[in-house]
């Protein structure tokens, strides 16, 4: 199996299940979110059987609660710690769900899976539309347990296989799907879940992340718009002006602005940016898609 030597790696290991939750730093860092212009900060909460609860909150009113991730008893206090930090290193911190009534009584994991394939989670290989592969492996740590996580190479015959550590998020961006990165995700989290000898902290934050995000592939709502434009059915200017996007020219004619739209469905980049984003968050999605399309946001959505 392939490794990657990764920098200042952390340490992983499995404590007892009588672990105390309590011990965990109630405070683990803090970031400012420009767009409402507050700063927030990451803190632990005690959940049902000894779980921790990493939450986003508002640092000044500690109100306005979003669940990170929700960590089992078993786990230590660091990966709590690491689960934070993948969290601020990631772009789209800040959209993640509010944090329920449900998730402070339920146990995560209580249910263990059944009938997973060990050999079809660690050896898939995922291609990318320019070719680059992707492959789940098993990546040394200097010394310490090894992590499991994503890697992508060039995929060049003839070249020697360099591994990067990405993320789950990377994957499904470049694949623009979900699936297979998803369930060969969750069958290894099946396998490895009580595999002392592994690290599945960082995958299994980025997991969470994924599947709790209100950040969504844009590809379906783009195909939906692509659709009903080659059979003119409606024009991007009329989608767009349906939403409420609309501009006015130096004679007063009105249209929509149809590079808004471009940009939201992936059709267009935004400034600054090397090629179109593959992300929509899910308000904008329902807004074109019922608004504009007409259509429920079920229906355009991945």
């Amino acid at each position: 199996m392939s490794t990657l030597t990764a920098p200042h790696p952390p340490t992983i290991q499995r404590t007892p299940q009588h672990a105390n939750a309590h011990s965990v730093p109630s405070r683990l860092g803090q970031y400012t979110d420009h767009r409402a212009r507050t700063t927030r900060e990451i803190v632990t909460r005690s959940g049902a059987g000894g779980s921790v609860l990493v939450i986003d909150r508002d640092a000044l009113t500690r109100g306005d609660a979003r669940l990170i991730a929700h960590l089992a008893a078993d786990e230590p206090p660091e990966n709590a710690r690491i689960v934070s930090e993948v969290y601020l290193a990631d772009e789209s911190k800040g959209q993640c769900r509010p944090v329920s009534a449900e998730d402070l009584e339920r146990t995560p994991f209580a249910r263990p899976f059944t009938g997973v394939d060990r050999q079809t989670s660690q050896d898939a290989r995922l291609v990318g539309p320019q070719g680059t592969v992707y492959h789940l492996s098993e990546m040394s740590t200097n010394g310490s347990l090894p992590e499991l996580g994503w890697t992508r190479s060039s995929g060049k015959s003839g070249e020697e296989e360099v591994l990067e550590r990405v993320t789950l998020r990377d994957v499904v961006a470049d694949l623009q799907d979900y699936e297979p990165a998803r369930t060969i995700t969750t069958t290894a989290l099946a396998v490895h879940e009580d595999d002392r000898g592994m690290s599945t902290c960082r995958l299994r934050a980025e997991f969470e992340r994924l599947t709790t995000s209100p950040i969504v592939l844009n590809r379906g709502l783009r195909e939906a718009v692509q659709r009903q434009v080659a059979h003119g059915q409606l024009s991007m200017s009329q989608i767009a002006m349906r939403c409420g996007r609309i501009k006015q020219d130096r004679r007063g004619n009105h249209s929509g602005e149809t590079s808004w739209l471009a940009r939201r469905i992936g059709q267009l980049r935004e400034g600054g940016r090397a090629r179109p984003t593959p992300w929509i968050h899910t308000d904008v999605l329902a807004l074109i898609g019922r608004d504009g399309l007409g259509a429920s946001p079920r229906e355009v959505e991945l």
